[in-house]
């Protein structure tokens, strides 16, 4: 015995139910359909996430270098003299920070804002004399509280698990910190002339 809902035949004394080919054809095709519907939102769903973590990540680091500088303001700008030079100094949360200072020993600028995050001070008696790498490394995780996993371009390329690679340009002064996850090339860069940290979504 034939429905239009299905196929019916009897087995022994138990009525079975099925579907035809054509009707799971069609539930196949209608499901198909409604996944190519949703993929584009749920793709766009992610791209939203991952643009508003590399925005958090962002916002907490410009947070906590407005906190070194503060601190340094409010500790009366303490220094550190090293090979007669006199640099700015401050312990922020605990952690020894470098800042930028707007004149050498001789009074000429440096081009730099007095204050701002620019290395680790780890205590070795040196003033770091360029940007590096590891320096901006460094910098995102002593920084922030709870900082994502970060390495160099190199690194992150390699493994999956590094959330971030970290980029230094000497001659513009800046880290490059570039947001690995799912591919993404959200990136934010921190200027470290002026303590600006700006966000660029791709």
């Amino acid at each position: 015995m034939h429905s239009l809902g299905g196929h019916n035949m009897v087995v022994g004394d138990r009525r079975v139910t099925g579907f035809s080919l054509i009707e799971l054809i069609v539930v196949i095709v209608v499901v198909g359909l409604l996944a190519v519907a949703a993929l584009p939102k749920f793709i766009d769903v992610t791209d939203e996430a991952k643009k508003a973590s590399v925005q958090g990540i962002a916002g907490g680091y410009a947070t906590a270098v407005l906190s070194a500088r503060s601190q340094w303001e409010a500790e009366a700008r303490p220094t550190q003299t090293v090979g007669g030079q006199v640099y700015n100094t401050v312990n922020y949360d605990g952690v020894d920070f470098w800042l930028t200072r707007a004149e050498d020993g001789s009074g000429n600028s440096t081009g730099y804002r007095d204050g701002y995050p620019y290395a680790i001070n780890s205590g070795t008696g040196s003033y770091p004399s360029s940007v590096t790498d590891a320096a901006c490394i460094a910098l995102m995780e002593n920084l922030l509280q709870n900082p994502p996993r970060v390495s160099t371009v190199t690194a992150a390329n390699s493994d999956s698990d590094i959330q971030y690679s970290a980029e230094a340009d000497n001659s513009a002064h800046t880290c490059t910190y570039v947001q690995k996850e799912g591919g993404s090339a959200h990136q934010f860069v921190y200027e470290l002339e002026t303590g600006q940290v700006t966000v660029t979504l791709q």
